[in-house]
C-alpha cells in the first residue's frame, strides 16, 4: 500500500549512496550514513515551501488570535455558530489551521518508509526496492565503528551476531547519537518557543504545552533510541539539525518580510492628505445645497434683520399695514375728532 513512497524514498537513497560510494567506497559506512544525511535533506529541500507556509501560517494565526477568543465568549453557549464564525474570520484571513502541521505530517509517512527500508536490508535478500542483490549486500557490509547500520541496540544477540557485530558496539555508536540528537531536539523546541508571540504565550494551556514539549521530546530521543536502527538515529540527527537551522533562516526571512510590510503601511499613512492646521473639513454636497436654498428663501432669518428692500410699498415703514402685527385701516385714537363726532350726533337728532 505504502510503496508509492517506499520507492521514492529508497530511490534517493541509492542516488546518493551512488555518489558518496564513488568517493569513499561501496561499502564504507560513512558513505552510506552521508547518504542518509543527504536523503533526508533532499526530503526537506522539498518540503521548505510547505514549511514557509506553516511561519506565515503561524503568524496569521498569532495575529487574531484576540478576535477568535472574542468569538469563544461570545458564542460559548452555540458551538455551531461558533465554528462557522471561526472558518469565516479563517477565511477572510487567508489561514489554513492545517498549514502549521501540514509539513510534520508529510514527514511521518517519509520517516515510516526510511524505518521499512532499511529492515528490509537482510542478510541473503536478492532486492529491498530499488536496491539489487549487490546493493543489498553493501549495506550489511557497511559498518560505523563495527556497529551496523540496519541493528538496533535491543536487537537480540543471536541476530547481532548474523550481522557480524554485537551489543557493545552498537551502544558505542548508539548513545552519543541518541544524546546528540536528544539535545538538538531541545534546541529546535526551545527556538519554536521563543519565537512565539507574547499574546500567544499568555495563554496558559499553550505556554504549558510548549514547555512540556520542550522537555518531553529529548526526552523521547533517549527512550525510542534503544529500539530504532543505526541509520534511524541519524535520520533523526539529521532532520533536527536541518530543523534547527530552517527555523533560524526562514524565521529571519519572516520578520525580515514583515518589517518591510509594516514599513510600508507607515510610509501609506504619512504620505496620506491630512488638513492644514485651522483648515475647516469639506462640507459634504447635500450640506451645500441647503445652505444656497435657505439663502434664498430666508435670507432675513439668517442675517438677524428684516430686509424692507424686497418687502412692497403698501408693508415698508411709514404706513400702518408696514409695521409688524398692524392692522390695515385702523385708524388712531384722537379726542378732538370724537367729540366732534358727538356733537353732530345731538344736533342730527
Amino acid at each position: 500500500m505504502f510503496d508509492f513512497i517506499l520507492y521514492p524514498v529508497s530511490a534517493i537513497l541509492w542516488f546518493w549512496h551512488k555518489i558518496f560510494g564513488f568517493v569513499l567506497g561501496p561499502d564504507n559506512g560513512f558513505a552510506w550514513a552521508l547518504s542518509v544525511f543527504f536523503l533526508v535533506f533532499s526530503l526537506r529541500l522539498v518540503l521548505l515551501k510547505p514549511a514557509i507556509s506553516q511561519i506565515r501560517s503561524g503568524r496569521q494565526m498569532q495575529k487574531f488570535a484576540p478576535h477568535m477568543q472574542k468569538m469563544r465568549e461570545k458564542y460559548k453557549n452555540d458551538k455551531q455558530r461558533m465554528a462557522q464564525e471561526m472558518q469565516k474570520l479563517q477565511s477572510e484571513h487567508g489561514v489554513n489551521p492545517l498549514g502549521g502541521c501540514l509539513p510534520a505530517l508529510l514527514q511521518i509517512p517519509v520517516f515510516l518508509s526510511l524505518f521499512t527500508v532499511l529492515r528490509n536490508f537482510t542478510p541473503g535478500a536478492q532486492s529491498n526496492y530499488i536496491f539489487d542483490a549487490q546493493g543489498v549486500e553493501s549495506f550489511i557490509q557497511a559498518d560505523i565503528f563495527g556497529a551496523k547500520l540496519s541493528n538496533w541496540v535491543t536487537q537480540p544477540a543471536q541476530e547481532l551476531a548474523a550481522f557480524g557485530t554485537d551489543r557493545t558496539s552498537m551502544m558505542i555508536v548508539a548513545i552519543p547519537l541518541m544524546l546528540v540528537a536528544s539535545v538538538a531536539t531541545y534546541f529546535t523546541m526551545r527556538m519554536s518557543m521563543k519565537r512565539q508571540t507574547e499574546a500567544a504565550m499568555a495563554n496558559p494551556q499553550t505556554a504549558m504545552m510548549g514547555k512540556f514539549m520542550m522537555y518531553v521530546a529529548p526526552i523521547g530521543a533517549i527512550v525510542s533510541g534503544p529500539f530504532l536502527p543505526i541509520a534511524v538515529l541519524l535520520y533523526w540527527l539529521a532532520n533536527n539539525f536541518w530543523t534547527l537551522g530552517q527555523q533560524h533562516l526562514l524565521t529571519n526571512k519572516i520578520d525580515r518580510e514583515q518589517e518591510r510590510q509594516r514599513q510600508k503601511e507607515i510610509e501609506a499613512k504619512k504620505a496620506a492628505p491630512r488638513p492644514k492646521p485651522g483648515q475647516k473639513p469639506n462640507r459634504p454636497q447635500e450640506g451645500a445645497v441647503q445652505t444656497e436654498e435657505e439663502t434664498e428663501e430666508a435670507p432675513a432669518q439668517r442675517s438677524g434683520a428684516p430686509q424692507q428692500q424686497n418687502r412692497p410699498k403698501s408693508q415698508r415703514s411709514g404706513g400702518g399695514g408696514g409695521r409688524p402685527g398692524g392692522k390695515k385701516g385702523q385708524q388712531k385714537n384722537r379726542p378732538g375728532k370724537q367729540a366732534a363726532s358727538a356733537k353732530k350726533g345731538k344736533k342730527k337728532r
